[in-house]
Order: C-alpha cells, then sequence, then structure tokens
C-alpha cells in the first residue's frame, strides 16, 4: 500500500538531512511523526522514526556528563537559543508546542517538566532554538536552570495571563534570579560583553490571555514592575499572538540574516549567515572562509528595500538583516 504522504512531509524532511544535534534530530522526527498519515502503508515509516528517536534518546542519555561550566547544557542550534522560564501551570510546553508544532508533554498540573528540552521553532527561513524548563517557585530553583539561563541569549518568561498569582509569580522569579547575579532586562538593552552572562534580554509572555480575567495582569504589571520588561499578551490555543512572538523572539536575539551571492548567480535565501547585529563586511568574510578575509579585493550589497542595488562597499560596512552581499577575491 502507497504511503501517500504529503508534501509537508518532504519539506521537513529535507531539514532532517541538515540536523546537527542528536536533540535537534530528534525535534524533526517528532515533526515528521505529526505529519505522516496513520494507515498499513506508513507502518514501517512510523516504526523507523520511532526507533530512530529512541536510539537518539539512549544515546543522550549515556553522554558522560561534563564537570566543565553548567552541571547541565543544552548544545546550541539554530539562529539561537532562548530559554524559557515561567511559574507551575503558565503554559510554558503548551507555548512551545504552538510555536514548533513538536509534540510536547503538557497538562493540567504543575511540574509537567522535570528536565531542559530543547525545540526548534521557525521563524521565516531560519530556526531558532526554545529550551522548555522546569518551573521556578519560591521553594523549587534548580542550580544547574540558573547555569543555562547565563548561557542562553535570550530569556522568555510565561506568565498565565488569567491568574490573579502571577504578578507575584513574576516577583518570585526576579527575586529568585537576581539571588543569583542575573538581571532581567528589555529587549532594547545594550549589554557589554563582560556582563552576558549575568544580563538577560527578556520578553514576557503573558498566555492564556483568552480567557477571563485575563485583561488586568497588564495593569497590575504597569503597576508593579512599571515599564521594567517588555509583555505580549498571546494564546497558544488559539495561536493569538504567536506571529508577533516570533518577531519579537528573533529581535530579542540582536542578529541580522545576510545572504552570500555568487558573482552571476542568485542569492541563497534558504541558507543565511547569521551575525550579530553591528557585525561588518569583514566579520562575514571570516565567516565564509579564511581565504576571503585575507585576500578580499571588494564587496558589492544589495539591502531589502531595494534602495541599495549592487553599491561597491568598504570593508567597515555595517550590514543589516537580509542583506545580500557579493564577495570578490
Amino acid at each position: 500500500m502507497p504511503a501517500n504522504l504529503p508534501p509537508e512531509y518532504f519539506e521537513v524532511e529535507k531539514t532532517l538531512r541538515q540536523a546537527r544535534t542528536a536533540e535537534e534530530k530528534i525535534a524533526i522526527m517528532e515533526k515528521l511523526l505529526s505529519i505522516i498519515p496513520r494507515h498499513k502503508g506508513t507502518e514501517k515509516l512510523v516504526a523507523l522514526y520511532r526507533s530512530k528517536i529512541a536510539r537518539l534518546k539512549e544515546e543522550i542519555e549515556q553522554r558522560p556528563a561534563t564537570r566543565k561550566g553548567p552541571l547541565f547544557r543544552i548544545e546550541k542550534s539554530g539562529a539561537g537559543q532562548v530559554i524559557v522560564i515561567g511559574p507551575p501551570n503558565a503554559g510554558k510546553s503548551a507555548l512551545i508546542q504552538a510555536l514548533t508544532g513538536v509534540e510536547v508533554e503538557v497538562a493540567d498540573f504543575p511540574f509537567t517538566t522535570r528536565m531542559a528540552a530543547p525545540y526548534m521553532m521557525p521563524f521565516e527561513n531560519i530556526k531558532i532554538q526554545l529550551i522548555d524548563t522546569p518551573p521556578i517557585t519560591a521553594d523549587y530553583l534548580e542550580s544547574w536552570l540558573v547555569e543555562m539561563v547565563k548561557m542562553a541569549e535570550a530569556v522568555l518568561v510565561v506568565l498565565d495571563a488569567s491568574s490573579p498569582d502571577s504578578s507575584a509569580q513574576l516577583e518570585t522569579i526576579i527575586n529568585r534570579l537576581q539571588e543569583k547575579k542575573v538581571e532581567l532586562v528589555p529587549g532594547e538593552t545594550i549589554i557589554p560583553p563582560e556582563k552576558f552572562p549575568f544580563v538577560k534580554r527578556t520578553l514576557l509572555v503573558l498566555n492564556k490571555s483568552d480567557l477571563r480575567g485575563a485583561g488586568t495582569l497588564l495593569e497590575e504589571l504597569d503597576i508593579l514592575f512599571g515599564k521594567k520588561l517588555d509583555r505580549l499578551p498571546v494564546s497558544a490555543s488559539t495561536t493569538e499572538g504567536l506571529e508577533t512572538l516570533r518577531r519579537l523572539v528573533f529581535d530579542l536575539l540582536q542578529i541580522v540574516r545576510v545572504y552570500s551571492k555568487v558573482p552571476g548567480k542568485k542569492p541563497d535565501y534558504e541558507s543565511p549567515f547569521i551575525l550579530k547585529k553591528g557585525s561588518n563586511i569583514m566579520d562575514l568574510a571570516r565567516q565564509v572562509h579564511k581565504d576571503f578575509a585575507e585576500r578580499l579585493s571588494y564587496t558589492r550589497v544589495w539591502n531589502k528595500q531595494g534602495t541599495i542595488n549592487g553599491l561597491r562597499v568598504t570593508r567597515d560596512y555595517l550590514l543589516n538583516d537580509e542583506d545580500t552581499v557579493e564577495l570578490h577575491l
């Protein structure tokens, strides 16, 4: 019996060949399992993916523990790593499932998530790694979780917009992290490199905004915290606000996507180079190949808006998101 796989399957299956880490492969295979139609013709394919996932999970569990740096570490993947934290029952896992399309263990009781787990969130032509984590309370904060917060590029704090306890829970999270010398700041904050592990760009995600009573949390946050942190109402169940959230997560990372172009050919829009905001032509050249950095003759640039069209630029030209660059030796 033919499998009759939908077109979406083949699009996702392409990304599997590019996956580098076991965690990323598991996430993609779980996405494939959610796409594959269930009938006799797909039984062997489903069994194959389940077997591969089991082997990869066993491989992860058998990795030797390292005492260098954090006791618990997840290898960074994609365009950046964003850690998702919050109090019990805020809906972190449900939100991650809605953003990634990968099945996450979700339940109505607290402390469903016991260990950190990585998932890949698609945003336009890149993927961003989201880390699901155990909840933070006044009495419960894993020491390794603090170290993971320090290592991540940015933080999402997920609150239950319908809960009367959310303001107090946010204060608890801020205070517990401050005890560990970690400060949460707005997304546009300029962070000196030496302060990076202890100062984290953060967005408050007010989940369950579709439920009764959700409107009062914004007022409470304004009164208690002012504009200390940016916030966005969303709903994992209705998907309200999720596209805006994807964009804001990208903005938190403070990165730019740059497309390389071979002279006489079209640029590759599917595999952009990822650089930090403020990077210049030489930063890109070093990332492409050491020969370009050492022997670069000149560069032409096209921008997304069309106002720059093949302009010859200097080596210190600052790159913008979705610039197209042609390097000449």
